[in-house]
């Protein structure tokens, strides 16, 4: 048996946080037993699903990583299929057509609420509907069976059990001739041969009516794993007011897929105390069975962390691959300075996310009309003149452009003037960046080119001599 799993989110909204856990864990697990994992859009809310949604879903999917092997389907390309397998329910006695209104369920609903009951549909036109008119509205209903229990073993949960009695005859088709969700995804999973269903524990209530509908349809029923809510760090359901909950939000915050992925697998799932996984071992670790049952508390501060982690430990052309987005967002041209893997090797021990890499190493492709005032204040006063221009004038003389030799020079000209490196290297720091702080000095130099290096300086001496006078 080939084991398949998919992804089935609805185009309501962006693709969120738990939506991308539920996918990456259906994903892992189709990798770790090597079959297959399916994308579907679940589209039948023809009022809410929106192109924009669809876009952003599969946006999100690509920048995780999360290929899949079939798809995207679409339940809207697939209403004849549906159609045809409710009117088969008809015809064999399993479903049947429902011209109860509004009003009288409704008011069903009201008296059974009144009477401490648990609101569901009573079945009258289960019993005979012959006096409504052919073409009369009606909506159609699965007949569920009145006796026994439905019983699955969650690969989460462990047994659950619910009685046949617990549960009304669902609406499959609406009066417009929409079929509804709970058919249209049994059908979908039939079809296309899904082994294995992981999703969010909101569906367990689903589960048992579902599992009727394939029994009816005489389908093989796959196995389940219902995966608990993600929890914002305050122990409330995670909503937008925690911060991004959207994938493409931390995208645009500065985080790499590999530190969501690496966050999101141990949401819920664990292997010994092991914190940091590559792919590789997700994939070779991961099963079902090791999904805890208790909320996840999402914990940013633990995603900072583990985005630093791989911003200095991923290649430097991997992690440079992701700044380019953060480049063009901050309007910085990266043509007009040093390769982006080589910023990132330089930056990477001083920045949480890759915003704040762009950020920080912007001076080393535009140049900047100012100096940062505290700093300008601190650093650049009439003492800073003399070893400012004795550090330009070595570093004018340099043939090997290189930190090691741009380090020599700059110590060089601390020794020549008996002064501490502080004294001449914070002074240069502000003059070629603009700004108090930075990476090494001599490793930013070697970024930039000579002559911009020394513009700046003349710059720094021109702002000193000016201040001198003023």
């Amino acid at each position: 048996m080939t084991v398949k799993t998919r992804f089935a989110p609805s185009p309501t909204g962006f693709l969120h946080v738990g939506g991308a856990r539920t996918a990456l864990y259906s994903w892992l697990y189709a990798r770790h037993q090597q079959g297959e994992f399916v994308l579907r859009i679940e589209d039948t809310d023809l009022e809410r699903s929106t192109q924009e949604a669809i876009d952003a879903i599969l946006e999100g999917m690509n920048w995780l990583g999360l290929n899949w092997d079939e798809g995207p389907y679409y339940q809207t390309q697939r209403f004849d299929r549906y159609n045809a397998l409710i009117e088969q329910l008809l015809a064999e006695g399993k479903a049947y057509q429902c011209y109860c209104s509004k009003e009288r369920l409704e008011a069903l609903r009201e008296q059974q609420m009144a009477a401490g009951e648990k609101p569901r549909y009573d079945g009258t036109c289960r019993h005979g509907n012959a006096e409504h008119a052919a073409d009369a509205p009606c909506v159609v209903r699965f007949k569920n069976p009145g006796e026994g229990s439905v019983v699955f073993d969650d690969h989460v949960r462990g047994r659950i059990e619910i009685a046949n009695r617990e549960l009304d005859d669902l609406i499959i088709r609406r009066t417009d001739g929409a079929p509804t969700y709970n058919f249209c995804v049994v059908v979908d999973d039939w079809d296309m041969e899904i082994t294995h269903v992981v999703r969010g524990e909101d569906h367990i209530n689903n589960t048992p009516r579902q599992i009727n509908i394939y029994q009816a349809l005489g389908a093989p029923v796959p196995e389940f794993a219902h995966v608990s809510m993600i929890l914002g760090d305050d122990g409330a359901k995670l909503s937008k007011r925690h911060g991004a909950v959207s994938v493409m939000q931390y995208r645009d915050d500065g985080y790499l897929p590999q530190a969501l992925l690496n966050y999101l697998v141990r949401l819920g799932w664990s292997n010994g105390d092991q914190e940091i996984f590559s792919l590789e071992e997700m994939i070779e670790l991961f099963s079902l069975d090791a999904i805890s049952k208790s909320a996840s508390a999402f914990n940013t501060d633990k995603l900072l962390w583990l985005n630093q982690h791989y911003i200095k430990t991923l290649p430097a052309d991997e992690v440079a691959g992701h700044l380019v987005w953060h480049m063009n967002d901050q309007g910085i041209d990266t043509t007009q300075g040093p390769a982006l893997s080589d910023v990132v090797a330089l930056y990477a021990e001083r920045c949480n996310t890759l915003k704040e890499l762009a950020a920080q190493s912007r001076y080393l492709f535009e140049d900047f009309g100012a100096f940062e005032e505290g700093a300008a204040k601190k650093h650049l006063r009439p003492v800073a003149a003399e070893p400012l221009a004795l550090v330009r004038a070595k570093l004018a003389e340099l043939a090997d452009w290189q930190a090691p030799a741009i380090h020599e020079a700059i110590h060089a000209a601390a020794a020549e003037l008996e002064l501490g490196m502080g004294k001449v290297g914070m002074p240069l720091r502000v003059a070629v960046t603009g700004v108090g702080q930075s990476p090494a000095i001599d490793g930013v130099i070697a970024l930039l080119s000579k002559e911009r290096v020394l513009a700046r300086i003349d710059m720094a001496l021109a702002f000193i001599a000016e201040r001198a006078q003023g």
